[in-house]
């Protein structure tokens, strides 16, 4: 998992893209991922990620693990791809695979609201946690995280390549009976 933040001069290989806190967009709405979004999110992710992208290979992969992967994109009303998120369940534990909001919407709320949905779809599938990797020195991602109720639970030093930045591995305990 990888997260970008709304300042452009900011490194850009971690996939996180808003640090909500706002309201999302008005009429903004989640969908699942269609095999039809493939070529615009395999664009979006060289806007956002550059030389970390996936690839729209990549992103047939990620589809068709489909049993364990389940993605979501908001939608913006004139129907373009507002932003997209995704979750890996294996057994108790679901691991946020990527969280991403398209230029010029960051920092209103997208990204908090798909967070919000990969949680809650988790919670559905009776998950114990959620674990996530994010860039140390990814402040706009952390605000996002850590207002989501996530903590920093180790560090995996030099991970982000190149850079030797640290990924702070994060995790939300999900109480039972909370689905």
């Amino acid at each position: 998992m990888t997260v970008v933040t709304t300042d452009p001069t900011a490194p850009s290989s971690d996939r996180s893209s808003d640090s909500g806190g706002n309201a999302p967009p008005p009429g903004l709405s989640l969908r699942d991922l269609e095999w039809t979004d493939l070529a615009r999110l395999a664009e979006l992710e060289q806007d956002l990620f550059a030389d970390d992208a996936w690839s729209e290979a990549t992103w047939w992969s990620e589809l068709a693990g489909r049993a364990r992967r389940d993605y979501v994109v908001a939608v913006a009303p004139d129907g373009s791809i507002a932003g997209y998120a995704g979750l890996d369940v294996s057994g108790d534990v679901a691991d946020v695979m990527t969280v991403a909001t398209a230029p010029g919407g960051q920092g209103r709320g997208t990204g908090r609201l798909l967070l919000d949905e990969l949680v809650r779809r988790a919670v559905a599938r009776g998950v114990e946690a959620v674990l996530l990797e994010v860039r140390a020195d990814n402040a706009a991602a952390r605000r996002l995280y850590d207002g989501a109720g996530f903590e920093v639970i180790s560090v995996r030093r030099r991970y982000y390549q190149p850079g030797d930045v640290d990924a702070l591995v994060m995790r939300l305990l999900v109480p039972k009976g909370d689905a």
